[in-house]
C-alpha cells in the first residue's frame, strides 16, 4: 500500500502582522500548514479562516505572549506529534531611549522574546529536523546586528545575538540536510516602528522598505538555505561599509541619527 504523503508544516511567530504576517502568507502559498502564534488571538483566527478557504490547507493559531518564560514549552507541548519542517522565528519587539531610564520590565520581556524564546523554541524543535535529514529554520536578526545602537543598546545586542547563534548552527549542521538562516533586513514599513515609538526617528526618514518584497527575500534565502541574508543594494553596502569603518565612529553616527527622535506633539486639549 503506497503511504500518503503528508502535508509539510511551517510554524511562524508574530505571524499577526509584519513581516511575519507576509512569511506566513507566503508558506501558505507554497501549499505548507501553518501554525500561527502571536499574541492578539483575533487576528490569528481571521487569518485562520482566511487562509483556510484561501489556500486548501490546514492552519492552526496558538495566542501566545513569549515574554513568558514558560510559553516555548507550551507551544510544544501543544504541537506534541505535528512535524514542523519550517520554524520561524520572527516575534521581536525594540523601546527606545537612554537605558538607564527605559522601563526594565520592557527592557528584559525584549531579551526573553528576542533571545530566550528563540534560542528555546530553536532547541526544541531541532532535534526532531535533524532525526528526519530535513528543516528549514528562519531566525529574524536585522541589520541592527552589525552594530552597537546608542538609545536601542538592548534591542541591537539582541539582534547580534541572533546573527551569531544562527550562523554557529548553520556551521553545526552542515551536511544534515537542515538549514539555518538569519534574515538581516533594515528599517521595514511595519507596526514594529510604532511598537518601538521610532515613527519618526532620523534613522528612518534616511529609508524604509515595504515589507512585500522585505519578507519574499527572506523566505528566498531560507529556502535556498543561505546562512545570512542582507536584503537589498543599500543594505548591502551599509555591511561592507560598517565592516571597515572605525568602530567609534559607527557607534557615533548612529547616536546622532537616533538621537533626531521627534515624539509626537500632545493633542490638543
Amino acid at each position: 500500500m503506497m503511504e500518503t504523503r503528508r502535508h509539510k508544516t511551517a510554524l511562524i511567530t508574530g505571524a499577526s502582522s509584519g513581516i511575519g504576517l507576509e512569511l506566513a502568507m507566503l508558506c501558505a502559498r507554497d501549499g505548507y500548514d501553518l501554525v500561527l502564534v502571536a499574541r492578539r488571538e483575533d487576528r490569528l483566527r481571521e487569518l485562520e479562516e482566511k487562509w483556510t478557504a484561501q489556500y486548501s490547507i490546514d492552519v492552526r493559531y496558538v495566542p501566545l505572549d513569549l515574554s513568558d518564560g514558560a510559553a516555548p514549552q507550551k507551544l510544544f507541548d501543544e504541537l506534541a506529534g505535528t512535524p514542523i519542517d519550517i520554524l520561524i522565528n520572527n516575534a521581536g519587539f525594540a523601546t527606545y531611549g537612554p537605558f538607564a531610564e527605559t522601563d526594565v520590565a520592557s527592557q528584559v520581556g525584549m531579551v526573553r522574546v528576542n533571545v530566550l524564546a528563540v534560542t528555546h523554541l530553536t532547541r526544541l524543535f531541532l532535534p526532531s529536523m535533524v532525526q528526519r535529514g530535513e528543516g528549514r529554520i528562519l531566525n529574524l536578526a536585522s541589520m541592527a546586528a552589525f552594530v552597537p545602537g546608542p538609545l536601542m543598546a538592548v534591542y541591537y545586542s539582541t539582534k547580534a545575538y541572533v546573527l551569531s547563534f544562527s550562523e554557529a548552527l548553520s556551521e553545526e549542521l552542515r551536511g544534515s540536510g537542515v538549514t539555518v538562516t538569519a534574515f538581516c533586513p533594515g528599517p521595514t514599513a511595519t507596526e514594529f516602528q510604532a511598537r518601538a515609538r521610532l515613527e519618526r526617528s532620523g534613522l528612518l526618514r534616511i529609508a524604509q522598505a515595504d515589507v512585500g518584497p522585505i519578507a519574499e527575500a527572506g523566505y528566498r534565502a531560507m529556502m535556498k538555505g543561505e546562512t545570512v541574508a542582507v536584503p537589498g543594494i543599500l543594505s548591502k553596502v551599509a555591511t561592507v561599509l560598517i565592516r571597515i569603518a572605525p568602530r567609534f565612529l559607527i557607534r557615533r553616527v548612529l547616536h546622532k541619527l537616533q538621537s533626531q527622535v521627534q515624539r509626537p506633539s500632545a493633542p490638543p486639549t
